[in-house]
C-alpha cells in the first residue's frame, strides 16, 4: 500500500540542492516518488512501507536537514 509523507527542509533554495535530495531519497528503498519544491521547501515521498529513518538520513546524506 502506497503512502505519502512530507519533510519540510528550510535549507533548500536551488534546483542543484532539490536534485541532490532527489537522488539521495530515491535510493531508499520502497520509494517510488520524490517531489521537491523549492517554494515551499518541502519534500514529499510517495511509496510503500518507507522507512522515515532511512528518509531522513539520505536527505542528511544530501547535505540538508529534515524538520
Amino acid at each position: 500500500m502506497s503512502e505519502t509523507i512530507t519533510y519540510a527542509v528550510p535549507a533548500i533554495h536551488c534546483a542543484h540542492c532539490a536534485m541532490s535530495i532527489r537522488e539521495e531519497v530515491s535510493e531508499v528503498e520502497g520509494v517510488e516518488d520524490v517531489d521537491v519544491d523549492l517554494d515551499t521547501k518541502l519534500v514529499t515521498v510517495q511509496g510503500a512501507s518507507v522507512d522515515d529513518a532511512a528518509v531522513r538520513a539520505a536527505i542528511r546524506e544530501a547535505g540538508y536537514e529534515a524538520a
